[in-house]
Formats: C-alpha cells, sequence, structure tokens
C-alpha cells in the first residue's frame, strides 16, 4: 500500500497523518476545518477538498473522525466510498458503538471492498510518537495487508478477531476501564483533599504504592493543575463511557462502575467544563463535596 486516503485531521488523527507522511506514504487528507487538511500539506501530505477526494485512487481509506455517524457521512453520504478504487480496503480507527462498525462494514463489504475494525488507544501523546496501541479486526489476509500502515502508527498492533466489530468491543473494555481509573482517582485525590492532605505528597506516596497505575502517574499530576494542557477532553469519555454502557445493554451486562463513572463526567460537562482535560473531572468531586 502506498497512497492513504485520510479523513479526520483533529488532534489524533493530525499526528497519525504526519506519522504517515514520515514513513514514506502519499498521504491525502480531508478535515471539516480546511486549516487541518492545509497544515497536512506544508508537512509534506496532499490537502483534499472532500472526503471523496481523499478516497480517491488510495489503496486505503483511514478514517479517525469523531463517531459512527461522521464515519457514515464521510463514506456514503459525501461519496467517499464510491472514490475508492473496488479493490481498496476502509480502515475505521475511531471509536465507534460494536453495532454500528458491523453495519458500516456490511455496506462497505457488499460494494466488493475490504473492512477493518481497527480503534486505537494511547492518545495524543501515542499519536505523536507513533506509539499507539491498535486493536484491529479483519479477516487475518486483509489484516497483514493493512499491516504495514497500522505499524506506521503505533508499535503494539493486535489481531483480536476476524469479525468487524471485535475490535470495537476490546476498545470499549479499554475506555471503561480509563474511564473508570479517572474517576476513582478524582475521588481518592477528593476525599484526601477534604481531610487536608497535601495532594502533592498524596501523588509522590500514591506513584510508590500497590495503588500506583498509568493513569495514576498520568493524569495525577494534571488533576493537581488549574488549567492543564487538553490531551483528552472530559466530552470524550461522556461519549465513550456513553457506548461502553450502550454496549452493556446490548449485551445485558450490568455495568455500575462505569455508569457511576460517566455520571462524574457528565456532571463536568454540564457545569461548562466539557472541554477541558479529562483529569478536570475532579470539578464534579469539588462541586458535590463542597
Amino acid at each position: 500500500m502506498k497512497r492513504i486516503g485520510f479523513v479526520g485531521l483533529g488532534a489524533m488523527g493530525s499526528r497519525m497523518a504526519l506519522n504517515l507522511v514520515k514513513r514514506g506514504f502519499e498521504v491525502v487528507g480531508y478535515d471539516l476545518r480546511p486549516e487541518a487538511a492545509a497544515a497536512l500539506a506544508a508537512a509534506g501530505g496532499r490537502a483534499a477538498a472532500t472526503s471523496a477526494e481523499a478516497a480517491r485512487d488510495a489503496d486505503a481509506l483511514l478514517l479517525m473522525v469523531i463517531n459512527a455517524v461522521q464515519a457514515e457521512a464521510a463514506l456514503f453520504d459525501d461519496g467517499a466510498l464510491d472514490a475508492l478504487p473496488a479493490e481498496a480496503t476502509v480502515v475505521l480507527t475511531a471509536t465507534c458503538p460494536p453495532g454500528a462498525v458491523r453495519a458500516i462494514a456490511e455496506r462497505v463489504e457488499a460494494t466488493g471492498r475490504r473492512f477493518v475494525d481497527s480503534p486505537v488507544s494511547g492518545g495524543t501523546a501515542g499519536a505523536e510518537a507513533a506509539t499507539l496501541t491498535i486493536m484491529a479486526a479483519a479477516p487475518k489476509p486483509v489484516f497483514e495487508d493493512v499491516r504495514p500502515v497500522l505499524a506506521a502508527l503505533g508499535d503494539k498492533i493486535f489481531h483480536v478477531g476476524e469479525a468487524a466489530g471485535q475490535g470495537a468491543t476490546v476498545k470499549t473494555v479499554n475506555q471503561l476501564l480509563c474511564g473508570v481509573h479517572i474517576a476513582v482517582l478524582a475521588e481518592s485525590f477528593a476525599l484526601a483533599e477534604k481531610a487536608g492532605i497535601d495532594l502533592d505528597l498524596l501523588l509522590e506516596i500514591m506513584s510508590g504504592s500497590s495503588a500506583s497505575s498509568w493513569m495514576l502517574k498520568d493524569r495525577g499530576p494534571r488533576m493537581l493543575q488549574a488549567q492543564p494542557e487538553v490531551s483528552s477532553a472530559v466530552d470524550i469519555f461522556v461519549k465513550d463511557l456513553g457506548l461502553v454502557l450502550e454496549a452493556g445493554a446490548d449485551l445485558k451486562t450490568a455495568l455500575p462502575l462505569a455508569a457511576g463513572a460517566r455520571q462524574m463526567f457528565l456532571a463536568a460537562s454540564g457545569s461548562g467544563h466539557g472541554l477541558a482535560d479529562d483529569s478536570q473531572v475532579i470539578r464534579s468531586y469539588r462541586a458535590l463535596n463542597g
């Protein structure tokens, strides 16, 4: 695969597209914000005016959009699928509900084109460093064909199954754990803060104890800042934990911790902090506890 169409040049997508350029792929990118595509062109890629233009003559079309609705709009409403060559592959890297992914895959594969359900994890830092964790589901030959493209984006690539929706399911479980970790970290800090414990000292202690975790070490320092740089927004977890609960409902699986964590992210968003870094879910606990 040489030519890659890329739709969705946001905080993560822009970095992912740039890594493909650095690896020698010909990348044609489109975003709803023309300046994002222009930035890709300035870095050695090409800018497209539409999703269909990005897809034209591409060996693979990567979709790093916000949700399944945007993926469907790019593929089916904006003409990207029709513009793709008959033998091309659609790679959906966004976080979407498993059922929606299966429905999109069916429509793509009905045209004879191939589909890879391939959500990613690692945030903007992983996207920039090309160290994303990639959870891909597709028939093995299709997965192997697209592996060089995925290898330009991440260093932890997993083939999690042959059927569309399996990658999305693994990412859903990942987001359940991430969201609950962040919320319980905020809850712990809120308790200590109420008791007058120095949170910088607490973070140092917890980071070296059995309570330590990647989320503690990553989100903990940002939780202690008034206005940290946004790596992943509160509203991302409002969305993603909503997808977790949707998957739980589909499978008739009780997820009480996920539900509780989403309520705290939702409270933060409803209080005007939806675009703040997700560590700022702690503001909900501070408001709740006075």
